[in-house]
């Protein structure tokens, strides 16, 4: 081997690292993004089979942990999983709006609670709110979709905000988020 491939063998093997472990974080969020969406404080709601969980809150942590892709992989895969073990017919739809509640996050800040993070919990509740109303309307029509989409959009968007920015404070006073990137390289 000559000196100048050696540098890129090992940039190759780091680049494979950084994946693999990226790829396992995105794992284990998407299982806790499904368990809390489908199972933990799942709690159902009116006559649409809509329920409130805090499933968005797992989304919103993962979005400021994990680059874009990854994230939205997560938040696609654990609230689909989620609808198809507790309400099927709410899968396509929930696939879409996750990934688009994720997309307002940022993963580049050291911590996980930052005024971007903060609106973006707010940005998502609306990102929710009218996916929601949408997928309602089609389902049900209009009027059924109003009344039902407000209430129980507004209390579990409401809640897995809540619990984001707990959950967040707690995390980055135990530098969570460095302990469980570290090692993995910017790319």
């Amino acid at each position: 081997m000559t000196s100048h491939t050696l540098p890129r063998t090992r940039k190759k093997e780091e680049k494979r690292e950084n994946k693999l472990k990226y790829l396992t974080v995105t794992g284990l969020m998407t299982a806790m993004i499904t368990v809390m969406t489908a199972y933990i404080c799942h709690i159902p709601t009116g006559i649409n089979g809509g329920y409130i969980h805090f499933g968005d809150s797992v989304i919103y942590l993962t979005a400021t942990l994990l680059p874009t892709p990854y994230a939205l992989a997560a938040a696609a895969i654990g609230g689909g999983l989620a609808d198809l073990l507790t309400s099927p017919i709410w899968a396509p739809a929930t696939i879409l709006i996750k990934m688009i509640i994720a997309l307002p996050f940022t993963c580049k800040s050291r911590k996980i609670i930052t005024p971007r993070n903060i609106a973006a919990s707010i940005i998502a509740y609306f990102i929710s709110s009218i996916g929601y109303f949408f997928a309602e309307s089609l389902l049900f029509g209009t009027q059924t979709a109003l009344i039902s989409s407000i209430s129980g959009n507004l209390i579990q968007s409401g809640g897995s905000a809540i619990f984001f920015i707990l959950f967040g404070i707690a995390f980055d006073k135990t530098h969570i988020k460095t302990r469980l990137i570290s090692g993995i390289v910017e790319e």
